[in-house]
């Protein structure tokens, strides 16, 4: 849920994500890489970006470093007007993978958020219940992993990532390893809940439907060093039907564009 604070100094509500110059580059005994190069990006409050671009172009290495998992060689990033400096507890994270813990419950593994964080049992209990029945996990709580399709697996991944009402959510193509029909539920799903919490979130993908069904803009990368080529508004408000957004002439426009601008890059859809 969105707790966007206002600057007493100047009585401006800061952005959420702030990310100006930014470089990124790795050292190893076979040289010099840089992953990411001069990338200016700013956030607002409970918005829903998502960004798109070829394997290797530093979309993962991105939201590393605006969770304070890895260190910008050059440049400022900043959390609602606060440099990241180290690992973030306004963050919430959903991986490729759901990495769930196989000898936890669905329950278990969410409330592992909570024992985490400290957070206090019976608001993480009360919050956990509100976060199965919203995903549509209620009466699967004491289900064990290996008894969950890979989307509901998922499920809970959000859920734990959702447990402590994060600032911002960072998703690094959690619905990537699903089945096309899958996806496009979860995709849904999504958009659903983002729409319920307005939780702002920074989603990265291959895909070109998912990027532009799911987001208000998507940012399109070129290949290493990853730069951004172009961002692009999408006008589609309110709920998305899957199949009718598909054809609407809005969503055409700016999937195209977008396929266009990776076309040298062979980007997957």
């Amino acid at each position: 849920m969105s707790t966007a604070m206002i600057d007493t100094e100047t009585g401006v509500t800061p952005a959420a994500i702030s990310i100006a110059d930014l470089t990124v580059t790795f050292s190893s005994k076979r040289g010099t890489t840089t992953a990411l190069e001069d990338i200016d990006l700013t956030v607002a409050d409970g918005e829903f970006v998502t960004i798109a671009g070829p394997s290797g172009c530093g979309k993962s290495t991105l939201l590393k470093v605006i969770a304070g998992l890895t260190d910008s060689t050059r440049g400022e990033v900043k959390l609602r007007g606060r440099d990241v400096r180290g690992p973030q507890r306004e963050i919430g994270y959903v991986f490729q993978r759901a990495a769930l813990l196989e000898w936890r419950s669905v329950r278990k593994n969410i409330l592992l958020q909570a024992e985490m964080r400290g957070m206090s049992r019976q608001a993480a209990a009360r919050r956990c219940d509100h976060l199965l029945e919203m995903t549509g996990l209620t009466g699967f709580e004491n289900a064990m992993p290996y008894e969950l399709s890979g989307g509901m697996q998922q499920r809970v991944s959000l859920c734990r990532a959702l447990l402590h009402e994060p600032d911002v959510l960072l998703m690094d193509e959690p619905f990537g390893a699903l089945d096309a029909l899958t996806r496009e539920k979860m995709n849904v799903e999504l958009h659903r809940i983002w729409l319920e919490t307005k939780t702002t979130v920074v989603l990265v993908t291959h895909s070109v439907a998912e990027a532009v069904y799911l987001a208000n803009r998507v940012v399109v990368m070129s290949p290493r060093p990853g730069r951004i080529v172009e961002t692009l508004d999408v006008d589609l408000s309110g709920h998305r039907d899957y199949a009718e957004t598909m054809e609407r002439p809005e969503f055409i426009h700016v999937a195209n564009r977008v396929r266009e601008l990776l076309g040298s890059a062979s980007a997957a859809d």
